[in-house]
């Protein structure tokens, strides 16, 4: 089946006020009116609200970078789905290499997050990736397939098809180095089976999953041809306009 190119910025902890919305406004009047690909800005926290009126009544949707598993209660300093639907989310990153490898987070909490995502009408878009040393040592497909596993436990069929899957290797991200299509269409692919395997072919074949790992506009389209990457989280070049158009067109 055909499924819709998803291209996504992971700002990170980058912008300020100003230039989160000058930046917003201007990817959305680089998209247009009738993209051909789903777009989706995920600024920091503190500007989520000031984005999603940015790009008001354009194609462009918006995405948080993290939320809390819990509906609501005393957990200090942090924000849950309710709140990020409330400001006009549509899409969250869970489990991105960074929170778990400098936050601790593991894939029971990516779970208990995700379930959170998805029962507050959210489109997660779950990470998963290897690091260097897990490529040398030819575990590439062990430690994907266990992020996977445990990040996804207890979700249903019906509900995984509408979830979005981001395989970013560790050793790409923000390094400058890229895995080659032939790399990154090789874990997508394997991701794909196994998806196919934990649920159904059918819903397998549902699944966007995107690549994420300095995604620049001169090797965009060679990435993106690849029959089994289905978009783009990108992140250093989601911070120009012009870079992220770049990698929005091929698309």
């Amino acid at each position: 089946m055909s499924r819709r190119t998803l291209i996504a910025g992971n700002w990170k902890m980058n912008t300020r006020a100003d230039s989160a919305v000058a930046l917003a406004r201007e990817v959305a009047k680089a998209v247009g009116e009738e993209p051909a690909v789903d777009v989706a800005l995920c600024p920091p926290a503190v500007y989520l609200s000031a984005v999603a009126d940015a790009v008001a009544g354009t194609p462009v949707g918006v995405g948080a970078q993290n939320l809390y598993a819990a509906q609501d209660g005393a957990y200090t300093g942090e924000v849950n789905a309710a709140m990020l639907k409330d400001i006009g989310c549509h899409y969250v990153i869970l489990g991105h290499s960074e929170r778990r490898a400098i936050l601790g987070e593991t894939d029971a909490m990516i779970s208990e997050k995700l379930q959170a995502a998805l029962a507050g009408n959210l489109v997660p878009i779950v990470c998963v990736g290897e690091t260097l040393e897990d490529r040398e040592a030819g575990n590439t497909e062990k430690v994907v397939e266990s992020q996977l596993r445990g990040s996804l436990a207890g979700l249903d069929e019906v509900r995984a098809a509408g979830i979005v899957i981001a395989y970013e290797p560790v050793w790409a991200i923000g390094t400058g180095k890229t895995a080659s299509k032939e790399q990154a269409e090789e874990v997508h692919a394997f991701i794909r089976k196994l998806l196919g395997e934990m649920f159904t072919p059918e819903v397998a074949d549902q699944i966007r999953i995107q690549y994420g790992g300095s995604v620049k506009p001169n090797n965009a389209k060679e990435l993106l041809s690849q029959p089994n990457i289905d978009g783009a989280l990108v992140g250093g070049a989601s911070l120009k306009a012009e870079d992220f158009a770049g990698i929005i067109h091929p698309a």
